[in-house]
Parts: structure tokens; C-alpha cells; sequence
């Protein structure tokens, strides 16, 4: 009996390895699609940023993202094409699975690959808002999102910011006592490369980071170690003052502006309501294990980088041209990520915990149905993609 359940688990990390595949090769007719498509207003089929971002760096010599650098040598590589591009992006989709599985894997204490977090960590990376035409009639842009296939230099962020949070959580449980010279190199320039792809999850990382450090000031731990950690941030930041000068500078006609729910009121039918569905699944779960926020402090750091981005993305708005493009969403977008990252392990603790009384049976079936539902509508709005629809899809 021993044997065959062996086999049974073996065969279903296979059959999950396999569908990861079939949802890469999907990823790159996606990508390559989009990035064939003529660059005029009205043309809405297979709708994405792909073909302008490359138009930018190819046609313009335009460098805002270190992915500028990746898509002139493939740009090059494929005489002109841009399947390489695509293929660059479909890997990065499913690196960005592996990844999840692996963080997984750690917050819940699991050695090896099994077929439970490899199903959720392909679930994690299809999840989509709940959707509910009376909050929002966009199925994405009504909403806010993890996880997003229009924009190239957010898919590459995303494993890039997985891989940041992996290794913090792994310098941080021995950082108080010692932080080699290793340690402290391979965090500062993971997350270098990841803010020189896209700024946004610094900007909602480092500020919970300076709280965290401050509070183990506080609880006397050595001021030479908490510099030691903090200070990994700093090459990433001298990153952030390049590209703010790209993106913000005095010839450009941009700026920044404090404008209160404004991103968010776009085209939301009830704002306050979308921006609820958006994080439904983490909010239930939040609502089934209060405590465990006061007792896991990784769980608690990320609600932080949460909270940040979402202040962010409320109250921050770019003026000129990009106003309606809600830029500083991107930050808010990766923490929504990883927050369901994090209550997927927590929902996974409710059902060990389902012997213990009614309360966890009530608490992972219902916590689940919101899931389930959210996969739903994930893998429904990815498939209206793979058809050619835009972004822009409604009901």
C-alpha cells in the first residue's frame, strides 16, 4: 500500500510538471502574439505593453529597465524577430512557478516538491480577482492583480521578487548572530537586478524592512547587524535615482501627484468594494487566523508590504501623458502576490488543524470555496487572452 501511494504521489508531481509546461508553451504563444501586433489605437487583438516596450529600446534607444538590455540581444539574436523575446518571457512565467513552489516549500517547512505545493503554486500564478460585475464590470481593470500577462517588465520582476523574498527569509532567521559577506552580496544584488528590472517592489519592500530593523533596534539586537541587513537596499536604491531621472525628468513632462482613490476609481463600478474582491481569499483567511499575524512574523511583514502598496497605489498618480496608466499599482500588484503566496501556506495550516473542532472545517471549506472561485476566474480570463481578447474584457 506504502509503494502505490508512493507512485500515485510520484505520477501527480508529473502530471503537475507536465500542465506547467502546457501552461509555458501557452505563455509563449501569448507573448509572441502580442509582441507581432501593429502599434495603432484601434487595434485591440492580443492587446499589450510587449510591442512598445521593444519599440521603445529597438526603434528609440529608450532604457528605463535592465529587460532593455536582454531584449536588444535578443531583438538581434532573432534577425529583427521577436520569438526569442517570447520564449524569454514563457520562461519567466514558469521560473516564476518553480519559485512560488519553493517559497512554498519554506514557509510551510517542506523539504521536497509534492504535488500539494506544486498545485498551488500553479494555482498562485493563475488566480485572478473575485469577480462581481455590481464592484467592477473589467474582469482586470476594475480590479487589482498578482498576476499579470500584459506587461513584460512586471512578468520579469515578479520571479526576480520571489527570489528576493526567499533569500531574505533565509538570512533573516541567523542575520542577529552573524550575516556573512556572501549573505550580504547575493541579497544586495538580487535585489539590484530586481529593481533595475522594475522599481516597484523596493518601493514596498524597504519601507517595511526599515520598520522591522527598527523594531530589532529596539529589541537590542547588535546596530552592527541591523546595518548590515539594511544596507543591501542601498545599490538597489542608487538604481531608483537612475530611472527616476529617465522616467521623471525635467524634459519628460511627468511628475507625480497626490490624488486620493483616483487610480483606483478608474473603472470600478464601487471602488472600495473592487479593491475587497481583489484580496478576498487573503482577507478570509486573515479573518479565520487573526493570530497567526501577531505570532508568524514573515506573515506579518508581508500584510506590511500590503498595506504599503496599497497606500501607495491610493494616494500616489502620475501627471501628464501616463496619468491613466496607474503605474504605482505595479508595487501594490506584487504584494498582492506574495500575500496570497503566504495564505495559501496559511490555508494549508487550516486544514491540519480541521481535526481540532467545526471552527477550522468552517474555516478551510469556506476560505477554500473563495479560492477556488478566484482560480476560476483566473484561468477563465487567461484563456479569454489566449483568443486574442483584450485586458479590457468585460463579463
Amino acid at each position: 500500500m506504502e509503494i502505490r501511494n508512493r507512485k500515485k504521489k510520484k505520477y501527480a508531481v508529473w502530471l503537475l510538471w507536465s500542465a506547467i509546461a502546457v501552461y509555458g508553451g501557452m505563455c509563449l504563444y501569448l507573448f509572441y502574439m502580442q509582441s507581432i501586433q501593429p502599434m495603432v489605437e484601434d487595434n485591440l487583438y492580443f492587446m499589450s505593453d510587449l510591442p512598445y516596450h521593444i519599440s521603445m529600446i529597438v526603434d528609440d534607444d529608450w532604457y528605463y529597465s535592465f529587460t532593455a538590455y536582454i531584449y536588444q540581444i535578443l531583438h538581434f539574436l532573432a534577425r529583427g524577430g521577436t520569438a526569442l523575446i517570447a520564449a524569454f518571457l514563457a520562461a519567466m512565467t514558469v521560473l516564476c512557478i518553480g519559485l512560488t513552489e519553493k517559497l512554498l516549500r519554506l514557509l510551510a517547512g517542506r523539504e521536497r516538491a509534492d504535488a500539494v505545493t506544486l498545485a498551488g503554486a500553479l494555482a498562485l500564478n493563475l488566480v485572478m480577482p473575485f469577480y462581481w460585475a455590481y464592484a467592477g464590470n473589467y474582469r482586470y481593470l476594475s480590479y487589482q492583480a498578482g498576476n499579470i500577462w500584459h506587461n513584460s517588465t512586471y512578468q520579469c520582476m515578479k520571479p526576480l521578487a520571489l527570489a528576493v523574498m526567499i533569500y531574505y527569509i533565509k538570512v533573516e532567521t541567523g542575520y542577529r548572530e552573524r550575516m556573512t559577506v556572501r549573505q550580504w552580496a547575493a541579497l544586495a544584488a538580487l535585489l539590484f537586478v530586481c529593481t533595475g528590472v522594475k522599481p516597484s517592489f523596493l518601493t514596498v519592500f524597504a519601507p517595511v524592512l526599515a520598520v522591522k530593523l527598527l523594531t530589532d533596534l529596539w529589541k537590542k539586537v547588535p546596530f552592527k547587524q541591523v546595518f548590515l541587513l539594511g544596507s543591501t537596499v542601498l545599490p538597489a536604491c542608487g538604481v531608483i535615482l537612475w530611472q527616476n531621472m529617465v522616467l521623471f525628468g525635467e524634459d519628460t513632462g511627468h511628475g507625480i501627484d497626490f490624488s486620493p482613490w483616483y487610480t483606483f476609481s478608474l473603472h470600478a463600478n464601487r471602488t472600495k468594494l473592487a479593491v475587497l474582491c481583489s484580496i478576498a481569499f487573503p482577507l478570509v483567511i486573515l479573518l479565520f487566523s487573526a493570530k497567526e499575524l501577531w505570532r508568524d512574523k514573515r506573515y506579518l511583514f508581508v500584510w506590511g508590504m500590503t498595506g504599503v502598496g496599497f497606500a501607495q497605489a491610493l494616494c500616489l498618480v502620475e501627471t501628464g501623458s501616463r496619468s491613466r496608466d496607474g503605474n504605482f499599482l505595479w508595487g501594490y500588484c506584487i504584494a498582492v502576490f506574495l500575500v496570497f503566496v503566504i495564505s495559501f501556506e496559511k490555508w494549508l495550516l487550516l486544514w491540519k488543524k480541521r481535526g481540532q473542532g467545526l471552527f477550522y472545517k468552517i474555516a478551510f471549506g469556506v476560505s477554500g470555496c473563495v479560492f477556488a472561485y478566484q482560480v476560476f476566474c483566473g484561468v477563465y480570463f487567461f484563456a479569454r487572452l489566449l483568443t486574442g481578447e483584450t485586458y479590457f474584457m468585460m463579463n
